[in-house]
């Protein structure tokens, strides 16, 4: 019996916009995206909830135009989150095989998984993600489990993803009450490194930095595991605020010529002369140094750059060798690659999306990176369910989040 095609639907709910996408994958895997419900967010602050009807408003009102867009009635979404007080961090779980027992039994790879996901973690905290990275069977490593093998010890490596519980619970409350029903809860850099990164950067290392109005999230892969993640709580709207303390424009108007006139380079030949806004007629509006406007926002994405590299584990960024990758709205930013060529010292690229299709022209668009990466990553899942045990699974269990 053929294949029939499957809807997924990924949410966003970010400091500066709330985002619906609806995409369909068919029966040949090909994605095709049916439309993008998108409304201005309010009530939330640094990728949280402060406001919680404001929020909610923002979201029935995105739900309906995706709908609307879509021609779907939409039930569920997946379900992307952030904040600083997500963390990912990595462990090992090492288990002894009994006396007389040789072989590698399914129940010896659960107990080495069981030990791994025993970390530590604040009372508070709630597991997100315990993300299987490799295996090792007496010090040998494996990219698949080892069962059935011969070996004395196994080992399993977990990355594993916590947060507050409150608050990853305040956002589920939020879609529930639409009322929808929630597919899953991903870790926002992970959602947006489905779409971003290819199974080639992953093995080669690559680092995903996803910069949007109130944080910037990334993951490293290397050896095509994850190997590091985490949020910087620092995104586009706090550029927009230091530009408003400088030079004392409100801050629309900051925001405008952050946009329209910014360049966060460095190069002197761009900062020459005066930044304006012009208004309706053509008359100058506001008219600031480009010298000043442009070092207020190099300075602030340096510094979150920096934050980011300070959180990577020692060593690994002379393991990137496919290159880092940028995403979100922010990344945008004229002279943005070039500063993190100048930070990181790697190749800086921007995603691009050949194998997705769509009625809309903006699906490539780096501020729906996270959306359209929930449908990637709706898609892996529906493949390793469908997949049975074996070499075919190896793919999708590499992006498989709960190493089930």
């Amino acid at each position: 019996m053929a294949r029939r095609t499957k809807i997924h639907v990924g949410l966003e709910i970010g400091t500066s916009k709330t985002c619906l996408v609806v995409g369909e994958v068919k029966a040949d895997s090909a994605v095709k995206i049916l439309g993008i419900g998108e409304t201005k967010s309010a009530g939330v602050r640094k990728g949280e909830i402060h406001d919680f009807s404001q929020a909610r408003a923002c979201l029935k009102d995105a739900l309906a135009r995706a709908e609307d867009a879509s021609d779907v009635e939409i039930g569920s979404v997946y379900l992307a989150i952030t904040g600083a007080h997500i963390r990912g961090e990595n462990n090992r779980g090492t288990f002894r095989l009994p006396d007389g027992e040789p072989v590698v039994a399914p129940e010896h790879v659960e107990e080495a998984r069981t030990i791994a996901r025993d970390i530590h973690i604040p009372q508070d905290h709630f597991y997100l993600h315990p993300i299987t990275r490799n295996y090792w069977l007496d010090g040998l490593e494996h990219s698949t489990s080892p069962v059935g093998l011969y070996g004395k010890t196994v080992e399993v490596d977990f990355h594993i993803v916590h947060g507050i519980g409150t608050r990853i619970q305040n956002s589920i409350k939020l879609v529930r009450e639409m009322p929808l029903e929630l597919d899953d809860v991903v870790f926002s850099p992970i959602a947006t490194a489905q779409m971003a990164l290819g199974r080639e950067p992953r093995e080669r290392g690559a680092l995903i930095i996803d910069i949007g109005g109130g944080t910037t999230d990334f993951a490293l892969y290397l050896g095509g595991v994850i190997t590091a993640s985490g949020c910087i709580p620092v995104g586009g709207d706090h550029i927009t605020n230091d530009i408003h303390l400088v030079t004392g424009l409100p801050f629309s108007k900051a925001e405008r010529l952050k946009i329209t006139e910014g360049d966060a380079s460095g190069e002197p030949a761009r900062s020459l002369g005066n930044a304006k806004l012009t208004d309706d007629r053509g008359f100058a509006e506001v008219e600031v140094s480009r010298g000043v406007l442009n070092e207020v926002i190099r300075q602030r994405l340096e510094e979150t750059l920096h934050l980011i590299r300070h959180q990577l584990p020692a060593g690994s960024i002379e393991s990137i060798g496919a290159g880092i990758y940028l995403t979100g709205g922010t990344s945008m930013m004229r002279g943005f690659s070039e500063l993190a060529f100048e930070v990181f010292g790697r190749d800086i690229y921007r995603p691009e999306l050949p194998e997705i299709s769509g009625v809309k022209s903006n699906f490539k668009d780096p501020r729906y990176a996270t959306a359209i990466g929930l449908i990637r990553y709706a898609q892996i899942i529906e493949t390793e369910r469908a997949t049975p045990p074996g070499p075919l699974g190896k793919l999708a269990r590499m992006f498989w989040p709960f190493g089930r």
